[in-house]
Parts: structure tokens; C-alpha cells; sequence
């Protein structure tokens, strides 16, 4: 699919760049280490021993995670077009 002065695959290519970012950016996540809390960082209540044993070093109980999940995060995206009207911008 031709895309104006863009060569043949450029747009499939773009894209395939862009998962492929998403991707490093999440295995370079750092994930819990060391001994579980037996009680939430955040509102003191006991966290699960079945939680604790399937993750390790985890520090929140459930619901708190789940609300920390929920949270929308900014980030910084990556403009690949580099077309003239994205500079501008």
C-alpha cells in the first residue's frame, strides 16, 4: 500500500517499530524482589499468603494493586512519521 511519499511497507514498518518499543519497554519493568509484606504499604491490611507466594516481594494487597493498575500513566510517544505538519506541532 503506497502512502503518498511514503516507500512500500513503510507504514507496516512503523508499526512493527512501534510494538516492538512497547515491548522493551515492558520486560525492562522492574518486578518484586525480596520478602513479601504480610500487610498492604498502602491501606494496612493483610495481604493474602496465596497472593504472597505467586508474587514475590509484593508489597500492595489486591485491591490497592488493582487501583494502582487502573491509573492511566503518561508517557512520551514516538512520532515516526516525521512529516513536516508533526514538527510544526
Amino acid at each position: 500500500m503506497a502512502g503518498g511519499w511514503a516507500r512500500d511497507g513503510a507504514v507496516n514498518e512503523q508499526i512493527e517499530a512501534s510494538i516492538a518499543d512497547e515491548i522493551r519497554r515492558m520486560q525492562a519493568r522492574p518486578t518484586p524482589q525480596g520478602e513479601s509484606l504480610t500487610h498492604c504499604a498502602e491501606c494496612d491490611e493483610p495481604i493474602s499468603e496465596a497472593r504472597r507466594q505467586a508474587v514475590p516481594g509484593v508489597k500492595l494487597c489486591l485491591e490497592c494493586q488493582k487501583a494502582r493498575d487502573a491509573r492511566p500513566t503518561q508517557r512520551g510517544g514516538i512520532n515516526r512519521r516525521g512529516t513536516k505538519d508533526s514538527q510544526l506541532k
